[in-house]
């Protein structure tokens, strides 16, 4: 089975995205997925979707959670 792939959405400065960025560098040490950090200032399309969301957590490209990590969802969804 190949590994799975956590992306976060965000940008510099954001606190929340610096929270969801700790749970999930603590999560994938436990659980084995790879983290991928999307900044979203850097797309303009990206840009306008996401800023008023961020964080956006996705598994695999499909969109999780806004704002905060789920620890017991996003368990649930790598089973």
């Amino acid at each position: 089975m190949s590994a799975r792939t956590i992306t976060l959405y965000g940008r510099p400065g954001c606190h929340l995205c610096d929270d969801a960025r700790v749970h999930l560098t603590r999560l994938a040490a436990e659980l084995g997925f790879s983290i991928e950090e999307v900044d979203i200032e850097g797309d303009d399309d990206l840009h306008a979707r996401y800023l008023e969301r961020i964080p956006v957590i996705a598994l695999d490209g499909d969109e999780l959670f806004d704002f905060f990590v789920d620890e017991s969802a996003l368990r649930a969804a790598l089973a």
